[in-house]
C-alpha cells in the first residue's frame, strides 16, 4: 500500500475539504428550507465526495475501516430504498396507508405504483443532505495528522468567530446580523439558525482545544500558544454559553469539561504533573462557576414548573404512537411533519411550529421504522468499540484526537435526545469529522496517508 500519494493530490483535497466546511458552516446552519443555499454545500461535496472515495479505493484503506463504511452506507441505504416505486397490492397493505388508500377511492382513482416514502421529494432532499458528512468521513479516513488537524482548527476558528457574531447580534439589540429567516429576534445563534445548535458546536469543539493545547507539554514544545489558545477557548465556551442560555448546552458543559480535562491529562503525559491540566483545570472551575452566576438564574425560569410544559415534550407520546402505526418501515425519511400534522390533537395546536420531534432517535423509529432503530443500535456498538480503543491507549497525537473525538460525538448524540442538531450540515459534518477520526482508535498511526 502506497503511503503517500501526489503532492498535488493532497493539496487538491485539502482545498476542496476546507472549501466544504466553510460552506457548511456560512450557509449549513439551518435545518428546514433555504433549499438553494444547502444546494450549494452538497454540490461543494461533489469533488471531495471523488477524491475521498477514490484514495480509500486506491490505497485499500476501506478494508480496515470495512464495518463503518457499512454503517455508512446503511444510512445512504434507508431513504434510497424508501424511493423504489411498490406494487399497489404491496404499499396498500402496509401499516398507516390506509387514509392514502380511502382517498384514492374518495377521488375514484385506482392505486398506481408508489414509494415507501409518504414525502418521496422530502426523502430525496434528505439522501442529497447526506453527501457533505459522507465526503467528510471518507476523506479524513484517509487523512494523515496534519491535514486532520487543519480540518479541526476550521471548526475551533468557526466557533470563535459564531460567538463574536452572537455578540454583535446582542449588540444590534437582536434585529441585525443574523443569516436566517427562521432566527428568534434577540437569540444569540451565530451562524445558525437555533441556538442551541451554537451551543452544540462550542461544546463539541471544546475537547479538541484542550488535547491540541495540553499535547505541547509531552512534547516540549517551545511554543505554547496551542496550550493557551485552549485555555481562552474554554473562557470563550463559559461567555458564549452564557449568552445563548441552552438548557441542554448549560447541562452538558459540567460532563465535558471534566471529561475534557481527562483528555487533556492523558495528552499531557499520564501520571505527572503538568501546567496543562492545572491551567485548564482552572479555567473549567472558573467556567463553571461563571456559569451557575450569569446563566443558570433565567434558564432555571424556563423551568419553572408552574409554567406550561413545552410542545417537543409533549408532542413526544403523540409522535411514539404514531411510529408505531407505521412500523415496520417507517413513513419515509423526511416526512415527520406531513406525519405530525394528520395525528396532531387539536387541543394542542399551538402558533409555535413543531417542525421536527426534538428528539432524533424518536423521529428515526417514526420516519425509518425498525431499520432505522437497529442501525442506531449497531452505530452505538460501534461507537463502544472505538471509544474503549481510544481510551485505553497510551497518548500520542493521533490517539489524542479520538479522545477528543469520542467526547464530541456524546455532545451531539447528548443533544439529539432533545434536539436535531446533526439536520445541519455544519454539524452533520462535525460529526462526520469526529467519526472518522474514533474510527481510526486501535488501528496503527503508521498507515496513515501522508
Amino acid at each position: 500500500m502506497p503511503n503517500k500519494l501526489l503532492k498535488g493530490q493532497w493539496d487538491l483535497a485539502a482545498i476542496a475539504a476546507i472549501v466544504l466546511l466553510a460552506f457548511s458552516i456560512v450557509l449549513g446552519g439551518a435545518s428546514r428550507e433555504h433549499a438553494l443555499r444547502l444546494a450549494v454545500v452538497e454540490l461543494a461535496a461533489l469533488p471531495l465526495l471523488v477524491i475521498g472515495a477514490g484514495r480509500l479505493i486506491r490505497t485499500g484503506l476501506w478494508r480496515e475501516h470495512a464495518f463503518a463504511l457499512s454503517l455508512m452506507g446503511a444510512v445512504a441505504a434507508i431513504p434510497l430504498i424508501q424511493l423504489i416505486p411498490l406494487p399497489p397490492f404491496l404499499w396498500t397493505a402496509l401499516p398507516g396507508r390506509d387514509e392514502m388508500v380511502l382517498a384514492l377511492e374518495l377521488a375514484g382513482l385506482q392505486p398506481g405504483w408508489v414509494p415507501l416514502s409518504v414525502t418521496p421529494d422530502l426523502t430525496w432532499r434528505s439522501f442529497l443532505a447526506l453527501l457533505p458528512p459522507a465526503a467528510v468521513f471518507l476523506t479524513v479516513l484517509g487523512a494523515n495528522h496534519s491535514f486532520t488537524v487543519r480540518l479541526i482548527g476550521v471548526y475551533l476558528l468557526a466557533a470563535v468567530v459564531g460567538v463574536i457574531l452572537g455578540a454583535a447580534q446582542l449588540a444590534s439589540g437582536g434585529e441585525a446580523l443574523y443569516p436566517w429567516e427562521t432566527t428568534s429576534a434577540g437569540s444569540v445563534t451565530g451562524f445558525f439558525a437555533n441556538r442551541n445548535h451554537l451551543a452544540t458546536l462550542l461544546l463539541s469543539c471544546t475537547p479538541f482545544a484542550a488535547v491540541l493545547g495540553a499535547a505541547t507539554l509531552r512534547r516540549r514544545d517551545d511554543g505554547r500558544w496551542a496550550l493557551w489558545f485552549g485555555a481562552l477557548f474554554m473562557g470563550l465556551v463559559v461567555i458564549g454559553l452564557a449568552a445563548i442560555r441552552s438548557r441542554a448546552g448549560v447541562i452538558l458543559f459540567g460532563p465535558v469539561a471534566i471529561a475534557s480535562m481527562l483528555a487533556a491529562w492523558i495528552a499531557a503525559g499520564r501520571g505527572r504533573p503538568n501546567k496543562a491540566l492545572l491551567t485548564l483545570a482552572g479555567g473549567a472551575a472558573v467556567a463553571i462557576g461563571a456559569v451557575a452566576v450569569l446563566a443558570l438564574p433565567p434558564i432555571l425560569a424556563r423551568f419553572d414548573v408552574q409554567s406550561a410544559p413545552e410542545g417537543r415534550f409533549e408532542g413526544w407520546p403523540i409522535v411514539s404512537d404514531a411510529a408505531q402505526a407505521w412500523l415496520p418501515l417507517g413513513s419515509g425519511i423526511g416526512s415527520f411533519d406531513v406525519v405530525f400534522r394528520s395525528v396532531e390533537p387539536l387541543e394542542q395546536l399551538d402558533p409555535t411550529f413543531f417542525n421536527h420531534a426534538h428528539n432524533e432517535y424518536l423521529e428515526t423509529w417514526l420516519e425509518a421504522g425498525w431499520p432505522g432503530v437497529i442501525l442506531i443500535v449497531l452505530v452505538l456498538v460501534w461507537f463502544g468499540r472505538r471509544l474503549w480503543s481510544a481510551w485505553k491507549s497510551p497518548p500520542s497525537r493521533e490517539r489524542d484526537l479520538q479522545r477528543a473525538a469520542t467526547i464530541g460525538l456524546v455532545v451531539m448524540m447528548a443533544h439529539s435526545a432533545v434536539d436535531y442538531p446533526l439536520r445541519t450540515a455544519t454539524l452533520a459534518c462535525l460529526f462526520a469529522l469526529c467519526a472518522a477520526i474514533l474510527e481510526k482508535a486501535g488501528r496503527p498511526t503508521d498507515r496513515e496517508l501522508a
